[in-house]
């Protein structure tokens, strides 16, 4: 239960040399990271389905109701990231307010979500491109797109097995590659990268509005069928519980804070502006999306998109939409592998995994080693792993986290009020509280499967913990060699 204090965090982020990271990222920087992985190819299908099932047009109070309950966290985070601006994220802010035990939970567990996460989305990159090259008449043999566990039907009726997802490594690799040079690369990459989708969306919302139906929007909010969650009132709450994940995302700018000029400053500006951007483009593709076509067409399709343009003239904008998803997953890969990387740093430099992983780049000013080596293994996870095993990228670690950092200023305010804040959550202890109850809630939802693998997952951290970490923690030998020269 050993904790960093304050004054021990911000001499941290002020270190300076060549084992540091390089500040390079502005307000602006930050806030198209965010963009970069909130929206992603989730925006383009479950907004219809959570429509179809649970709210209607109402849908669009959903993703305000979903935003609201993000807000809380997004509060908690920007103070902690303008109070410790060092890399980790609610790793850093757990060592400081609960622990090293509960740092080293949270710390691995947001590395299974960050791994698996770039994992899946280069896994699904990849059957997009299929589908987006296709329509050019250009098709890659079905054996390099799948991994040695799948199976395809040819159109000759012939029954072929995968040697690797090839596109899939690629992917990871190419990104890997971008993200070595430096965040400040990474981030003129990412802006285009989000430039490029958001102008997507603006088009769709743009060219949309002119055939909207006023009719699909009677009755706005449908009446509840007397089922909890189907239309009505609870509707749009189930509603926002889908979209929820939609908006996840926003966590990882905190990672970035020790890369970040004037953090202070900038931090709350990312982590709250894309929450706030994504919110506006989101309420405005919901009202779009249902008002070209009715919520019930989209009901069972991962594609409620194509049945919207359907309403309209420009049969050329469902390839825009595929390839915006291409677009949107490049940049949820770069802004994963950025995040695990600033984790596994932090991680290692406190002395709780190897330090390899703590080394910087003399030229780049970056975690190097630490790159090649997730990069390497994030790749071979993609294209040698069926997606059916790598399962559907839930979210539990990313809330557990949540909860934990609006804990977390619950416990510091008490602890240290009167350490300086440059940014200070409104209405404590009421958001923080809100916060947690918030992610308990949507946690609680998800499915028994996703609970097990948590478990298993933290089983494996502990023992690396005991067996390794701590050991070797920094903080540790520290206090005992203190007590050693007290005797």
């Amino acid at each position: 239960m050993l904790k960093k204090s304050l004054a021990l965090l911000q001499r941290e982020a002020a270190e300076t040399g060549g084992n540091t990271l390089k500040r390079t990222l502005n307000g602006v920087s930050l806030v198209a990271l965010g963009i970069g992985v909130i929206i992603g190819a989730g925006l383009f299908s479950l907004t219809g389905l959570a429509a179809a099932n649970h709210a209607g047009p109402a849908v669009t109070l959903s993703f305000v109701v979903a935003a609201v309950g993000c807000a809380f966290s997004a509060l908690c985070y920007a103070e902690f990231a303008a109070l410790v601006p060092v890399a980790g994220s609610a790793y850093t802010y757990s060592y400081a307010t609960m622990g090293e035990l509960f740092a080293w939970i949270i710390g691995w567990d947001l590395v299974l979500e960050y791994s698996v996460g770039a994992a899946t989305v280069a896994i699904s990159w990849s059957q997009y491109l299929v589908k987006f090259l296709g329509k050019y008449g250009l098709h890659l043999p079905a054996r390099l797109v799948m991994s040695p566990f799948e199976h395809a039907t040819l159109a000759d009726g012939t029954v072929v097995t995968g040697y690797a997802n090839v596109p899939g490594m690629l992917i990871v690799l190419a990104i890997t590659a971008v993200i070595v040079r430096g965040t400040s690369g990474s981030a003129w990459f990412n802006a285009l990268v989000v430039a490029l989708k958001v102008a997507v969306v603006l088009v769709f919302i743009a060219l949309g509005w002119r055939y909207i139906d006023p009719a699909n929007y009677q009755p706005y909010i449908p009446a509840n069928t007397g089922t909890f969650g189907e239309f009505g009132l609870s509707g749009i709450l189930r509603g926002a519980g889908v979209v929820f994940f939609v908006f996840i995302g926003f966590d990882i700018v905190a990672t970035m804070a020790q890369e970040t000029k004037n953090p202070q400053r900038n931090m709350p500006i990312g982590i709250i502006g894309s929450l706030v951007v994504c919110t506006v483009l989101f309420v405005l593709f919901g009202h779009v999306l249902t008002g070209l076509a009715n919520y019930k067409e989209f009901k069972d399709s991962a594609a409620p998109v194509a049945i919207a343009i359907e309403k309209t003239p420009y049969a050329w904008l469902s390839t825009a939409i595929i390839g915006a998803i291409l677009i949107g997953y490049t940049s949820v890969i770069l802004v994963d592998l950025l995040g695990q990387s600033r984790v596994f740093f932090s991680m290692a430099k406190d002395g709780l995994l190897p330090p390899v992983f703590a080394r910087i780049h003399p030229r780049f000013r970056t975690p190097l080693q630490s790159n090649l080596l997730l990069g390497a293994f994030i790749s071979v996870f993609a294209g040698f792993v069926p997606i059916s095993v790598v399962g559907e990228m839930t979210s539990i670690g990313t809330l557990l986290a949540f909860v934990l950092v609006c804990a977390g200023i619950l416990i510091l305010r008490k602890t240290d009020p009167d350490a300086p804040r440059s940014f200070r959550t409104p209405w404590v202890p009421v958001v923080p509280i809100l916060g947690i109850a918030t992610c308990l809630l949507m946690m609680v939802s998800l499915p028994g499967a996703t609970w097990v693998r948590l478990f298993v997952w933290l089983a494996l951290g502990l023992a690396i913990y005991y067996g390794y970490g701590r050991k070797n923690s920094k903080l540790r030998q520290a206090r005992d060699a203190g007590a050693r020269e007290g005797q």
